[in-house]
């Protein structure tokens, strides 16, 4: 256990609705484990863990260490500690649609706080289903949870909404209780290291920084690769689709940090100003366009790590006839100063050759110069930002090849970011930043609202055309050949880089 000072840190009680489920056991729990274990939080601190279920508090202890000891991302080795984290976790049985319950809750929240001495500050986690985010926002505060003179937070999952109507109503419900500057939209890829490290790469290296537009950059890559199928998330993913389940936040997140302006400072409000700016330069399809610019695709049966596997509509609980796709690939546009005419091409799929999460940006190549003989095909040069499973990054150049005269070569520089190191999960620095009261990874209303106004066009277009936009491809693939084509009308392929020395 860290004995590191603790006098910038605030004690509080954390109210987890879905406090036993799925979320809750694999992700926030070791997250919380793992913050109180280095010592990122004050010592106290005290949750209550809400479900539907019936459970005495030592049952519900049980289950906040089995979720530690299964989950947490190294083995567990202190005992006492671990102890005495579970300590700290009541459960209580609530039916959130009930308003008389939270009564209840309120008396449970204010008898830890005069027990343990905690000035009132508290962090409502949602960790449930989306729809009832609104109604939750209001039993809180007509029962008086939200008053007090310490913070209040509500963090929430997503989806935020179906469409932009959807998104504008839960918003406007969840305001009439949490001011925004209380309200943590958690996007988990904003939690990733080098996520969090690209805005240090550009505005940290003169290097990059002023080479980062169009008249050095060809193109950017996105990639957010899966293996596996859609797995036990048939009943939302079905309805959602990759559009809805990752373009509208994951991409449009990883484009915005790569395409934003230089904050004024370091703020969240002066970096979340920025990161709206693209949105708003971002070029809208719909119509005809979209099917120039956009693909869609879905898996059917192949072969995958030698396994053979099913296709999407052969999945227990999805329809004969789905249309919805499992694979998004787009050509996008940001008509600014800065990235006029550079295409970002983004792509997501579920059942791929392999589980990657990437940034690449290609430079210009070189013009045509007799110096290098005519066999030399030169590679462009590539930054390639290795987010996940891989995290690091790798600058492509070209050299001559040892031993010859004029032959050159591609080399990689690469640096491994988490070798030899022990790097948190994405909820350990959401957690923490929530916290804190810091929302520069969080995401704010108006980059939700600009993010639907994109998609939602699209999504349109798509359930005009029905069947005749969805293509398919072979389970263990790179994914449709229309979404390679997309690059090659452009003269250009799709980049995908190993870190050297690294086999996961």
């Amino acid at each position: 256990m860290s004995n590191q000072s603790h006098s910038h840190l605030a004690p509080f009680v954390m109210v987890l609705f879905g406090g036993a489920g799925d979320l809750a056991r694999r992700k926030l729990l070791p997250a919380l484990y793992g913050l109180y274990r280095s010592g990122l939080i004050h010592q106290d601190f005290q949750v209550i863990g809400l479900g539907r279920s019936e459970r005495g508090p030592e049952e519900y202890r049980e289950v906040v260490r089995q979720a530690v000891n299964q989950y947490f991302r190294v083995p567990v080795d202190d005992e006492d500690g671990l102890q005495s984290f579970c300590n700290k976790f009541e459960y209580m049985s609530l039916d959130v649609r009930d308003s008389a319950g939270y009564q209840q809750l309120k008396e449970q929240v204010e008898m830890r706080e005069r027990e343990s001495d905690i000035p009132e500050n508290r962090l409502f986690y949602l960790a449930i289903s989306p729809q009832l985010f609104g109604e939750v926002s209001t039993h809180l505060r007509e029962n008086g949870l939200t008053q007090g003179s310490g913070w209040r937070r509500l963090v929430i999952e997503k989806p935020f909404g179906d469409d932009y109507p959807s998104a504008e109503k839960l918003n406007n419900q969840i305001q009439e209780s949490f001011a925004e500057e209380d309200i943590y939209r958690i996007d988990h890829y904003l939690g990733k290291e080098m996520i969090q490290n690209i805005q240090v790469i550009r505005f940290a290296n003169t290097l990059f920084e002023h080479i980062w537009n169009n008249q050095y950059i060809s193109n950017v890559q996105i990639t957010a690769s899966e293996t596996v199928g859609v797995e036990d998330r048939v009943a939302y993913y079905d309805h959602a689709g990759a559009l809805r389940d990752m373009v509208q936040n994951h991409i449009l997140q990883m484009v915005m940090l790569v395409a934003m302006e230089p904050p004024s400072h370091l703020k969240p409000e002066a970096i979340h100003e920025e990161k709206v700016k693209v949105l708003r330069s971002l070029r809208r399809w719909s119509g005809t366009a979209v099917d120039e610019n956009m693909v869609r695709g879905q898996y059917t049966g192949g072969i995958q790590d030698g396994k053979e596997v099913p296709g999407y509509r052969e999945e227990e609980g999805v329809p004969t006839d789905s249309l919805n796709e499992t694979f998004v690939a787009g050509r996008l546009y940001i008509d600014n100063f800065r990235w006029s005419g550079v295409p970002f091409y983004i792509r997501s799929g579920k059942r791929m050759d392999r589980k990657t999460t990437e940034v690449v940006i290609q430079f210009k190549s070189v013009p045509d110069n007799l110096y290098f003989h005519k066999d030399n095909n030169l590679g462009p040069n590539l930054l390639v930002i290795k987010i996940n499973p891989q995290e690091g990054l790798s600058l492509q150049i070209n050299a001559k090849k040892p031993g010859t005269e004029t032959e050159v070569v591609p080399i990689a520089m690469d640096f491994c970011h988490d070798c030899g190191t022990e790097t948190p999960e994405a909820y350990e620095s959401l957690l923490r930043d929530a916290l804190e009261g810091d929302r520069t990874y969080f995401t704010h209303w108006e980059e939700v609202a600009l993010a639907w106004k994109f998609v939602d066009p699209i999504r349109e277009a798509w359930d005009r055309s029905e069947a005749s936009s969805l293509c398919f491809y072979e389970a263990g693939s790179t994914g449709p050949k229309e979404a390679d084509g997309l690059l090659q009308q452009d003269g250009t392929q799709w980049h995908l880089t190993e870190l050297r020395g690294r086999q996961r």
